[in-house]
């Protein structure tokens, strides 16, 4: 959400935006005619929303009550946190497929120790009060890159992405989820780099 408001609010400031997770949908006056890859992903998010958003009606709306319970339990923290990294990921279930243990308890300690996981949660409230979305006439213009990584939650398809940005470049990504960064650095690095080469 943030690259994307960079990218509309300053578009004379950046040469282009790379995502990997699209994060703004079009106006609803601008989802007409949807293909049929359109219809069915909009019917596989109603099917997520169902099983996978029960976190975000809680940071949404009690976010602090939240951050309490979780910054005064070092075992309920890790749980909150790896339970969306067994679900968000690329590992079949198996954390260690996509992970090593050290890198998922540093992720957990970071919040225990700097006792912050509230600033994490509290953006969903923030965004739940004052959203912002694209408006009817209104279209993402700077150059988009996307790496669309195959288990990450929001995988809209290109047709769907370009009625709210001005895509260059869509690669499906060969693996990873939605903590591309950590789960495939390289994949990821590669894939960014290749994308602004081509805005030199």
């Amino acid at each position: 959400m943030v690259t994307s408001r960079l990218g509309f609010a300053y578009p004379q400031n950046v040469v282009g935006i790379h995502l990997n997770m699209v994060g703004v949908a079009p106006h609803p006056a601008n989802r007409q005619n949807l293909s049929a890859a359109e219809q069915a992903w909009l019917k596989e998010m109603d099917a997520w929303r169902q099983e996978e958003t029960g976190y975000q009606g809680i940071q949404g709306t009690k976010p602090q009550t939240l951050a309490y319970g979780l910054n005064d339990s070092p075992v309920g923290l890790c749980a909150w946190i790896t339970e969306k990294f067994r679900t968000w990921s690329d590992c079949g279930g198996d954390l260690a497929r996509s992970y090593t243990k050290d890198q998922l308890l540093t992720n957990v300690m970071i919040y225990w120790i700097t006792q912050t996981i509230n600033s994490s949660t509290r953006l969903y409230y923030e965004e739940r009060h004052h959203p912002w979305r694209l408006g009817k006439e209104e279209k993402i213009t700077v150059p988009t890159g996307v790496a669309s990584f195959p288990a990450e939650l929001a995988r809209p398809p290109r047709e769907w992405a370009e009625r709210a940005y001005n895509i260059r470049r869509w690669t499906q990504m060969p693996s990873g989820g939605h903590f591309a960064a950590m789960e495939k650095p390289q994949l990821l690095v590669d894939e960014i780099r290749a994308f602004f080469r081509e805005l030199r």
